[in-house]
């Protein structure tokens, strides 16, 4: 009986949670055409997914289905913050900013945004995580898993999230960099790249030679 609808039901969620991930993380490829940004963003799930873990443990609530669905729906919800910090982040970067001055700059300017996102988010489950009437045991397993779980992405956005986009994008940088150098050594100061019987001055012309009487 209900230990079979319960059987039935973990093995639908192994099939849906992997996908529920891979549409995430497809989607966010199709939003910024790289991984590393898809991936800094994806960062976002098991952050929030710990804070979930957390508020289940405070509130002493085991581990059920509905708990399940909850961390289903907090994923699609947790990347809200990190799309905001890391899409602001490319922009400075495109305007000149340097990689530190565009991290801080982001971080002060998308507070507010991140902060309203989360608490729009979690204060629409405070009814269901105090619900006390019909159904009661289904809604506050699945509101306290979004509720600490959005807070905790909040948390881990603004602190963990500028750490590890400073730390993934030096390598990148320094790989651009040195691509960058590596061109420039095949080319004049102001980017000509040279042909091998070019002079290296480009004002200077080639003298034809003439023909010998």
């Amino acid at each position: 009986g209900q230990f079979e609808n319960l059987q039935r039901a973990q093995l639908r969620l192994m099939i849906v949670v992997p996908i529920a991930l891979l549409m995430i993380l497809s989607l966010l490829y199709a939003t910024y055409r790289n991984w590393v940004d898809s991936l800094r963003v994806f960062t976002g799930v098991p952050f929030a997914w710990i804070g979930g873990v957390l508020a289940l443990w405070v509130r002493d609530m085991p581990f059920s289905i509905s708990a399940a669905v909850g961390f289903i729906a907090l994923s699609g919800v947790a990347v809200l913050d990190d799309m905001l910090l890391v899409s602001t982040i490319r922009q400075l970067r495109r305007k000149g900013r340097s990689l530190d001055e565009a991290v801080e700059e982001a971080a002060m300017t998308r507070l507010r945004p991140i902060l309203m996102t989360t608490l729009v988010a979690s204060l629409g489950f405070v009814p269901m995580a105090f619900s006390t009437g019909m159904g009661a045991e289904v809604q506050r397993p699945l509101a306290t898993v979004v509720i600490g779980g959005v807070c905790s992405a909040m948390v881990m956005s603004l602190l963990v999230l500028r750490v590890l986009y400073v730390v993934f994008n030096t390598p990148v940088e320094k790989l651009r960099s040195d691509a960058d150098a590596g061109d420039d050594d095949d080319g004049d100061d102001d980017g000509h790249r040279l042909e091998p019987d070019e002079p290296i001055d480009p004002k200077i012309r080639r003298v034809p030679e003439t023909a010998s009487v």
